[in-house]
């Protein structure tokens, strides 16, 4: 199990820790792919020039040269037309040593984003957004999970913390996050609550939680007075302020919040506000939790992937022999 950093009121959920321990599985499962002549392949396809997406794709093309994952890195430009890319997609669909694909998100405007990811082999579709894996994690079949949400339920269970039984609440109801989150943990047997934006009293679910999980992309929106005390938050928001009033709302007294915002502009928190996390009984950090799992999920996918359609092929030719 993981080892847990303690503090006076609450026990920070090492993401870092945890993705560490992933991606060390995953190598030794790539290891032993090798040794059977199968090299497990990620193509990565980057539309036009956006400086983030750009930063988050070279962490994953690093990751896999650091597992052994063979990667390709598709570069196409920003006027790039919607059937240009579903031509791309098929081509890479179709080439046998390419196990997952992954489109980085935003696309351009004119691009129809839902065709594409439709387009992508259910097989290959490693960031688990196609209707099928979507319908089979509904279902509890094996499915390719969205990575995130994939990565909540590895932090969870690596830190020791029950989910069957416990009131799980969710806060945001996006596909690709807390849908797919939800559905994970009820899968596991918590009793879920899926909040959002309009929910009427909203307070009133998340003072039931015991695993409050926060998605909806708004700086500190779930506040101390909403939170149980002894719950275990988990923090999947990423937002970058700019208003130094607004960290040192957040932040009151935190010297070292507030060196590094005057040093750079800017601060990164997440969707509760850090006063929670002192009531709380473990929470995931921002930075440092739940966002360093999302690449080691993505590099765990593409192994799942690579041994499903192995296994599925070899399946094939033993039928057609016989």
């Amino acid at each position: 199990m993981t080892q847990m950093i303690e503090t006076k009121s609450a026990t920070v959920l090492d993401g870092i820790a945890i993705a560490a321990e992933i991606k060390a599985e995953v190598a030794a499962e790539v290891a032993k792919l090798k040794q059977q002549g199968i090299v497990p392949g990620l193509a990565v396809i980057l539309v036009g020039d956006v400086a983030a997406s750009q930063i988050y794709v070279r962490s994953k093309v690093k990751t896999c040269a650091e597992l052994g994952i063979y990667s390709e890195m598709l570069t196409p430009p920003a006027s790039i037309t919607t059937e240009e890319m579903l031509t791309l997609v098929a081509d890479l669909n179709a080439r046998d040593e390419i196990d997952g694909i992954l489109i980085q998100l935003p696309l351009p405007a004119h691009v129809d984003t839902k065709r594409l990811l439709e387009a992508v082999s259910p097989q290959k579709d490693v960031d688990g957004f196609h209707p099928i894996n979507a319908g089979r994690l509904q279902s509890g079949q094996p499915a390719l999970a969205p990575c995130t949400p994939a990565g909540i339920i590895e932090i969870l269970k690596r830190s020791g913390i029950a989910i069957a039984g416990k009131n799980a609440v969710v806060v945001g109801r996006s596909d690709i996050v807390g849908k797919p989150a939800a559905m994970m943990l009820l899968n596991a047997s918590a009793t879920v609550t899926v909040c959002h934006s309009r929910t009427v009293d909203l307070p009133k679910f998340t003072r039931e939680a015991d695993i409050l999980v926060a998605a909806i992309g708004r700086p500190g929106f779930v506040t101390a007075d909403m939170v149980k005390p002894g719950a275990t938050l988990i923090d999947v928001g990423i937002n970058r302020l700019t208003d130094a009033a607004e960290v040192e709302r957040l932040f009151p007294a935190d010297a070292r919040r507030a060196e590094g915002f005057a040093k750079r502009g800017s601060t990164v928190v997440g969707d509760i506000e850090p006063a929670a996390f002192a009531i709380s009984g473990a929470y995931t950090p921002v930075p440092g939790g739940v966002g360093a799992l999302t690449i080691a999920m993505l590099m765990q996918n593409t192994i799942t992937a690579a041994k499903a359609r192995r296994a599925a092929t070899t399946a094939s030719e033993s039928e057609t022999e016989a």
